[in-house]
């Protein structure tokens, strides 16, 4: 296999979906793999962006809030996403909210979508309690294990 033959594969695959791509032949063996990094690089921002955007919102308030968020911290349970991919809080862009602050959950109860590799996954609460704050933007990506919503039990 020449050279001429090889960047052509190269540019198959990277036009393509195709992952990983070996050639054989009596010169000796071809191997072309994608990288990866474009999945990575995509969803290793958001979680920066969301943990930066809340603190400067307390910094602005009085010491006084700030006391007692603490005690209030200490009941409240997260709510984390079970995956990677894009949060919805709503089913379809015409449709209600599935959880907004005040709402009651109960365990069962759909509070969000997220979306991954094309598939709606409906995220249900495990617990029973009031929502009392959406860490979330709708329509943002989501790691694994991030916090969504706090809940009063």
């Amino acid at each position: 296999m020449d050279l001429k033959q090889i960047h052509e594969l190269i540019k198959i695959v990277n036009k393509s979906n195709i992952g990983e791509i070996s050639i054989e032949d009596k010169d000796g063996k071809v191997t072309i793999k994608q990288k990866e990094e474009p999945v990575v690089t995509v969803a290793a921002p958001a979680p920066q962006v969301y943990t930066t955007a809340p603190a400067p919102q307390p910094a602005a308030a009085p010491a006084a809030p700030k006391a007692e968020a603490a005690p209030k911290a200490d009941n409240l349970i997260t709510i984390k996403s079970p995956m990677i991919g894009t949060f919805y809080r709503r089913p379809a862009p015409d449709k209600p909210l599935l959880a907004d602050v005040g709402t009651e959950v109960t365990p069962g109860k759909v509070v969000c979508i997220i979306e991954a590799m094309k598939l709606f996954n409906e995220i249900e609460s495990e617990i029973k309690g009031t929502i009392v704050k959406v860490l979330v933007e709708d329509a943002s990506p989501v790691e694994y294990d991030q916090p969504l919503f706090l809940v009063e039990p």
